[in-house]
């Protein structure tokens, strides 16, 4: 999709990622996306083979999801009809937003490979809220303890199941890593993994010693809920040798590595969203871009303000452009 900055073609993302998510990437109140001085705003598709998929969202009756002509019970079976990945123009700031951010991408390439890690994360996530609860309310320690079994039990898992997703990960990354910026062809890559608990330590061990400063903080503070992960190249933080191009190369390489990873092991296919391609790459850099998105064969949604980038690359009768000028869309 083609347009000016502020044309709308970020609220066709958006509304991909709504019926994929559930949720909004830009506000966490689903009234904002409502056009001003409307009551309501309808979204809807087909999911191959022929799903449909629909949300209405409503400044008085709240939001409503159908799937399938059914109500949607969980978001989570929206998101395993609809596999997705988002890079926002601001994709760089992985490095930047922290471990929380880190988690979530980890994970979400997780939930679509791992049939049972969304149970474990779930009831690690449940019995951490118990938990925290009793810390918060300086419950006895005896029974803060009570939920220590059921939280290790489930936080091993899931530190296992990211370990060697990790690894599985760093593969694929490394060779889309070295089509998008072949100036590291030759680099040495690494990925560190953080557990969130000291390393040469057993998280129940760590639990059982720190159950003091967990009461003086009124929470947990280790954990798997505290992790971390990064890839790095030569032994250096890409945050710190990469340019703002390249770490955006970065992240779209870890993207296609996940969808890659997906289709192999599920033979699912993601919807890719990039918005606003153009920003920190030079033409050289889009192209090349561009081209490794193709190999892929996956339906995905582009935007850009570069009108030339279309004739850089080999469009093809599936290759849709769009032209988008003050939230109108039209064929291009």
């Amino acid at each position: 999709m083609i347009g000016e900055n502020g044309s709308g073609k970020t609220s066709v993302l958006e509304a991909v990622y709504l019926l994929a998510m559930g949720r909004s990437f830009r506000t966490r109140n689903l009234k904002h996306v409502i056009q001003t001085d409307e009551k309501q705003t309808q979204i809807f598709a087909r999911i191959h083979p022929g799903i449909p998929v629909g949300m209405q969202i409503s400044s008085i009756l709240g939001t409503q999801i159908r799937l399938n002509n059914a109500p949607l019970k969980k978001l989570s079976d929206l998101a395993s009809h609809l596999p997705l990945q988002y890079i926002p123009a601001n994709c760089h700031q992985f490095f930047d937003l922290g471990p929380g951010f880190r988690r979530k991408v980890i994970d979400w390439g997780l939930f679509h490979v791992e049939q049972e890690f969304m149970f474990h994360w779930q009831a690690y996530k449940k019995i951490l809220s118990q938990r925290n609860a009793a810390l918060r309310n300086s419950k006895p320690i005896n029974e803060v303890r009570l939920w220590d079994s059921s939280l290790i039990e489930h936080g091993l898992k899931i530190t296992l199941y990211r370990d060697d997703y990790l690894t599985t990960l760093l593969a694929e990354f490394i060779k889309w890593f070295n089509l998008l910026c072949a100036e590291y062809s030759n680099a040495k890559y690494e990925i560190r993994y953080s557990t969130g608990w000291p390393k040469d330590s057993q998280f129940a061990d760590v639990l059982h010693s720190t159950i003091s400063r967990d009461t003086a903080l009124g929470y947990t503070r280790s954990g798997p809920h505290a992790a971390d992960w990064s890839i790095k190249i030569n032994g250096q933080d890409p945050a710190e040798m990469c340019s703002r191009g390249q770490q955006k190369m970065f992240f779209l390489a870890i993207s296609l590595a996940q969808i890659s990873l997906l289709r192999e092991k599920t033979q699912q296919k993601s919807v890719l969203l990039i918005d606003d391609i153009s920003s920190e790459l030079d033409a050289e850099h889009q192209v090349l871009a561009m081209k490794s998105i193709k190999r892929l064969g996956i339906q995905s949604f582009i935007t850009t303000t570069n009108p030339e980038l279309n004739r850089s690359i080999n469009i093809n009768k599936k290759d849709i452009m769009f032209h988008v000028k003050r939230g109108e869309i039209s064929q291009a």
